[in-house]
């Protein structure tokens, strides 16, 4: 399978901070660049997020276009491809829309691919990896972030959208109390086991994540802290705002989400992307401007305390944390 050319260090844009807000601090685990970030030249554009994971690169037209390919080629394949039609089409093989696409990717192929992705194989290409340390890092900045305010012994949080633990996990050993959920059986089986597997040596005092099977919507209860990772790249903006209301009221203190930012530069990516996906077809990706998202806080009474932005070659996400007004 021919390959994409990246790298592990990590740029960190400049972004305009309010003057109530306060930056995320950026831990340096990894190499970090100085410079002001620019956008490639169009013919060497990376997909973005989950389209990236899924993208098809043995497909000749996929290396043309991102590898290398004229503005022209680039046109052209824009023109004749149809993403909607295959997204319609997938959902219409699943027998529902965009949350029974979601779950049915989760528990198939998608499952299979995101194992790999958040694990710990060597079994993924250039663009998996470096997805892989992209979410690594938002989990990283998300830990600290919760750390900064106190211990986390005995505090309770929901994991919304925990996909394998890779949060919870982490949040389990320092204390916390924590209910995670997904739409993906298979997701939450892998995260269970992670858990157990890596919590059964720990502290006696350590308690085991409560892992349940449900989406979003289903969510009830009150907790300290709310987070949702990257679950938001699969609701429409209408949809997104309902549910950054649902969690915020399921929040006591504090709701932290991340997100794909919406700006022309990362639409096109996705755009792209969404040109050559896999033989699974990935799910519709949807991203979301930073101010809509703060929009949706403030109609339920909340606002944005911190925001940062992580970014690799190919992954991109905003990271926000919210308190009560």
């Amino acid at each position: 399978m021919a390959t994409l050319t990246t790298s592990t260090t990590l740029s960190i844009p400049s972004i305009k901070i309010p003057s109530n807000s306060s930056p995320i601090s950026i831990p340096s685990t990894f190499p970090l660049s100085k410079r002001k970030f620019s956008p490639p030249p169009l013919s060497a554009l990376p997909p973005l997020l989950t389209t990236a994971a899924d993208i098809d690169t043995s497909s000749a037209a996929t290396l043309a276009v991102i590898g290398g390919g004229s503005v022209a080629a680039l046109a052209a394949v824009l023109t004749i491809a149809d993403p909607e039609k295959r997204r319609q089409q997938q959902a219409e093989e699943v027998g529902g829309g965009d949350k029974e696409v979601v779950r049915e990717y989760f528990n198939g192929t998608g499952f299979q691919r995101w194992k790999k992705i958040y694990g710990e194989t060597d079994e993924v290409n250039k663009v998996q990896l470096d997805i892989r340390i992209g979410h690594a890092k938002t989990v990283e900045n998300v830990m600290k972030m919760l750390k900064d305010e106190g211990s986390l012994n005995g505090v309770t949080v929901c994991d919304a959208g925990c996909g394998t633990g890779s949060l919870s996990v982490p949040l389990a050993k320092e204390g916390a109390l924590v209910s995670a959920s997904d739409i993906s059986a298979a997701m939450v089986a892998e995260a269970e086991s992670k858990a157990r597997t890596e919590l059964q040596n720990g502290s006696s005092d350590l308690v085991m994540p409560k892992f349940e099977v449900k989406d979003l919507e289903s969510l009830s209860g009150k907790y300290d802290t709310v987070v949702c990772l990257d679950v938001l790249i699969h609701y429409p903006q209408n949809n997104a705002d309902a549910m950054i209301g649902h969690l915020a009221s399921l929040a006591e203190n504090r709701l932290i989400l991340s997100f794909a930012p919406k700006t022309f530069y990362y639409s096109l990516l996705k755009r792209i992307g969404e040109l050559f996906p896999g033989p699974s077809k990935a799910t519709r990706a949807y991203l979301h401007a930073e101010a809509d998202v703060e929009n949706a806080l403030k109609k339920v009474g909340w606002k944005i305390r911190k925001r940062g932005l992580i970014t690799t070659q190919f992954y991109f996400a905003q990271i926000v944390e919210a308190v009560p007004a």
